[in-house]
C-alpha cells in the first residue's frame, strides 16, 4: 500500500468506522428495549463472554446468547474480549463495542488466537499530548519508529498489546486522526482511555465533555483479558464545567459497573487498571475504589497525566505512574523530574509482571542519568534512577572500589533545571519547569577520584550501570 493509500485509509478511523456516530446516534434512545445478540468463533456460541452497557453487567450461556435492558443513560454495548481471542480492531485500533442508538440486536464474532496468551506483552503509552502537526512530526518520526523497534526485539510471535493512559491530544481532536495513524504503524491491538486534555469543554458538564472521544474511540469504561490477566480501563477525570476545570474522581456509575465486572474475575488473577490521573494522589474517592478491589493479590495501576515518572506501593496496589511520550510537551528529551521521554513495556508471565522504562532513541539499559559537580571542597555525585521502588538497589564505585548504597534524597534533576528553569525557558512553551522527585540518590567524595560508576539492581534481578569520569 502506498503512503497516499495509507493515508487516506486510516482517515476513516475519524470517518466512516468511528465518526459513523453522529449526534442523533448518541442522544437519547427508546428506553426499555432489550438488547440481544450472540457471541461466536464464527462457528459456534462462546459461553461466559461479559456484556455490558456500562451499567448492567451480563454473560452469555452456553450458546453465546446474552440479553439485557440498557440504562437510560448508556449509549453502547461493549464486550469484554475473553483470553484466547483475538482483539477487534480497525486499523488496530481496538472496537470492542456496538452503538446501541442504531438497533437492538448486535452479534459479537471473535477469532480465536492461533497461540497461547497465558504470556504476552503490553505497552504503556502516557500523553503524547500533541497540540499541533510540528508535535505529530516528532511524534512520527521519534517515539512511533522507537516503539516499532521494541515491539521487533519481542520476537516475531510475541503477543503484544498496547494501553494509552490519556492525553493523546492537547485539547485539539482533529489531530485524532494523526494518533490513529501512529497506532496504524505500530502495527499492535490499541486500547485508549481518557484523558484530561481529550475532553469536550464549552459543552455542560462532565456527561456531555467525553462526547467527541466516544464518537472516536467508544465507551471511556471498558474490561478486556488476556491470558491470566483482567484488564480495565476507566476514566477518572471529572470535569467540573467550567473550560479546563476538572479534578480526580471516578464517578459513582462507573464504580457500581466496576464492582459488577469484578464479580466474574477471579481474584487470583492479575489485575491491571489503566486510567489518566494518578489514584493514590489525586483522585478524591480513591478509598472507595480501593474497596472495590479488596481481596485481590495482584493489582497493578497504570496512569499518566503528571509528566514524571513514580512508583507507589499502597492500598493493596502497585500504581505505576508513566513518565510521558512527549517528554517536556515536545520541547526537550526528558519529563520534569529528568525521565527520558518514552513509555513502559510490560511481560506478563500468567499471573506474573515484570516492566522496565523504555527511553525513546536510547537503548533498552537506559536506566539512569549520572551528574557530577565540582563544589567548594568536594565533588557531589547525583544519580537520577526514574523507575525506582524500594525494591531496587542503588549502588557506586569510586575509581572502582565500592562505596556501598547511594544515598536517596529529594531534589531536582540537573538536566531539567538547566532545560526548563526560568521564565524565558523553554522556546515555546515557557510553562514547562523541573519537577522536584524522590528518585534521585545523592553523595559527596573526594577530588582526587577519577571516575564514578553506578550500579542499580532492579526488583526483577536485570542490572544497569553508568559511568563518568569525575574531572
Amino acid at each position: 500500500m502506498n503512503r497516499r493509500s495509507f493515508i487516506q485509509s486510516v482517515g476513516i478511523l475519524t470517518g466512516s468506522a468511528f465518526i459513523a456516530f453522529n449526534a442523533d446516534a448518541l442522544g437519547v434512545k427508546q428506553t426499555g428495549t432489550p438488547v440481544k445478540g450472540r457471541v461466536t468463533d464464527g462457528k459456534k456460541g462462546i459461553k461466559n463472554v461479559v456484556i455490558s452497557d456500562g451499567f448492567s453487567v451480563v454473560v452469555t450461556d452456553a450458546k453465546g446468547n446474552y440479553s439485557l435492558t440498557p440504562h437510560e443513560k448508556a449509549i453502547s454495548i461493549f464486550m469484554s474480549t475473553p483470553a484466547g481471542y483475538e482483539f477487534k480492531t480497525d486499523y488496530n485500533v481496538v472496537r470492542q463495542y456496538e452503538n446501541i442508538a442504531v438497533k437492538t440486536s448486535f452479534d459479537f464474532k471473535l477469532q480465536p488466537l492461533k497461540r497461547n496468551d497465558t504470556n504476552h506483552h503490553f505497552i504503556i503509552w502516557a500523553d503524547p499530548q500533541v497540540k499541533n502537526k510540528k508535535d505529530v512530526k516528532q511524534m512520527m518520526d521519534t517515539s512511533v519508529p522507537d516503539t516499532i523497534e521494541t515491539i521487533k526485539s519481542l520476537g516475531k510471535d510475541a503477543l503484544i498489546h498496547g494501553i494509552c493512559v490519556g492525553d493523546i491530544v492537547w485539547d485539539n481532536h482533529e489531530l485524532y486522526p494523526d494518533y490513529n495513524a501512529a497506532v496504524a504503524q505500530m502495527g499492535i491491538p490499541f486500547f485508549q482511555a481518557l484523558g484530561n486534555h481529550d475532553m469536550d469543554y464549552r459543552m455542560g458538564g462532565d456527561e456531555t465533555s467525553d462526547v467527541t472521544f466516544k464518537k472516536v474511540y467508544g465507551p471511556t469504561y471498558y474490561s478486556f483479558n488476556r491470558g491470566k490477566a483482567h484488564y480495565v480501563v476507566m476514566d477518572d477525570v471529572r470535569y467540573l464545567g467550567t473550560e479546563r476545570e476538572y479534578d480526580g474522581y471516578i464517578t459513582e456509575d462507573q464504580l457500581a459497573w466496576l464492582a459488577k465486572d469484578l464479580q466474574y474475575v477471579d481474584k487470583s488473577q492479575l489485575l491491571i487498571i489503566n486510567l489518566h490521573i494518578p489514584v493514590y494522589n489525586q483522585v478524591k474517592n480513591n478509598q472507595d475504589f480501593y474497596a472495590l478491589l479488596k481481596g485481590f493479590k495482584n493489582v497493578h495501576i497504570m496512569s499518566g497525566h503528571t509528566h514524571y515518572n513514580d512508583n507507589n506501593l499502597g492500598n493493596g496496589v502497585y500504581e505505576h505512574n508513566h513518565g510521558t511520550v512527549c517528554g517536556g510537551w515536545w520541547t526537550g528529551p526528558i519529563c520534569g523530574d529528568g525521565t527520558p521521554r518514552g513509555y513502559a513495556v510490560y511481560e506478563v508471565n500468567g499471573t506474573e509482571l515484570k516492566w522496565y522504562y523504555k527511553s525513546t532513541g536510547l537503548p533498552k539499559e537506559n536506566q539512569l542519568s549520572l551528574y557530577v559537580e565540582k563544589l567548594t571542597d568536594q565533588m557531589r555525585l547525583m544519580a537520577n534512577v526514574w523507575n525506582y521502588d524500594p525494591q531496587w538497589k542503588v549502588e557506586y564505585l569510586l575509581d572502582g572500589k565500592p562505596m556501598g548504597a547511594l544515598p536517596r534524597e529529594t531534589g531536582f534533576d540537573p538536566l531539567s533545571v538547566t532545560l526548563y528553569k526560568g521564565d524565558q525557558l523553554p522556546v515555546g512553551r515557557k510553562f514547562v519547569e523541573p519537577i522536584q522527585t524522590d528518585h534521585l540518590f545523592v553523595t559527596h567524595f573526594s577530588p582526587t577520584v577519577n571516575k564514578v560508576r553506578v550500579e542499580v539492581t532492579d526488583r526483577f534481578g536485570n542490572k544497569y550501570s553508568s559511568e563518568i569520569e569525575a574531572k
